[in-house]
């Protein structure tokens, strides 16, 4: 797996460097925007760790520019912890956000679950059972009946498992911004994909005063 580090610091790439490479990834630097564009026009990027205060190019045009060219999986890594910021880099089709000061073990262990996400053609827990492919649901393989939007939430909700995610995050994400929605828009069409989940339904929790997350069970 290649992996590309854009930060303008030196020492936070060498930090990241040494534990992916610990990992046996194979790491590629950048020092700015503009350096990683090129490198990921020359190389098969597999993951892109991108700062987003950087010289030459900031980090969420060089995050536009990159989709353009690869739509490679890209975890932002910034000092920047406000609500909007994140918003932003998610409306833009980051796969994660991560603040700095950071632990490297997370985001090495966020690395892997990302890469894991986007290298999957299904999601099967007992019984039930995503197909990303054929974009199906099945339980007890028997289809489940579900509008697009209901399916965009339960992959959603899949390939963040375990992140509280607020109401606000999935109207800005799931949603098109012609569309004014509000919290209700969510609640209701969360209801529904509950109703769908039938057994499963629990697989879905409501966060007090967040919004949802999506958790597997420990047996």
């Amino acid at each position: 797996m290649k992996i590309l580090i854009v930060d303008d610091e030196i020492l936070i790439r060498d930090v990241i460097k040494e534990y992916l490479e610990n990992e046996n990834y194979l790491v590629f630097e950048a020092n700015n925007g503009l350096e990683a564009i090129e490198i990921v026009k020359s190389n098969d990027i597999d993951l892109v760790i991108l700062d987003v205060m950087m010289p030459k190019l900031d980090g969420y045009t060089a995050c536009r520019e990159i989709k353009k060219i690869k739509n490679v999986p890209i975890i932002i890594l910034s000092a920047r912890k406000e609500e909007y910021d994140k918003l932003v880099g998610f409306d833009l089709g980051i796969d994660d956000y991560v603040t700095k000061p950071f632990s490297p073990k997370e985001l090495v262990a966020r690395i892997k679950a990302v890469l894991r996400r986007n290298n999957k053609e299904e999601f099967v827990y007992k019984d039930l059972r995503v197909d990303f492919i054929a974009h199906a649901v099945y339980i007890k393989n028997e289809e489940v009946k579900m509008t697009p939007k209901e399916y965009e939430l339960l992959v959603y909700f899949i390939n963040n498992e375990n992140v509280a995610l607020s109401r606000e995050v999935l109207l800005n994400k799931l949603w098109d911004y012609s569309f004014y929605g509000d919290d209700r828009t969510v609640d209701t069409h969360i209801k529904m994909l509950r109703g769908n989940l039938k057994e499963y339904r629990n697989l879905i929790v409501t966060v007090r005063q967040v919004g949802y997350k999506f958790v597997i069970p420990k047996d």
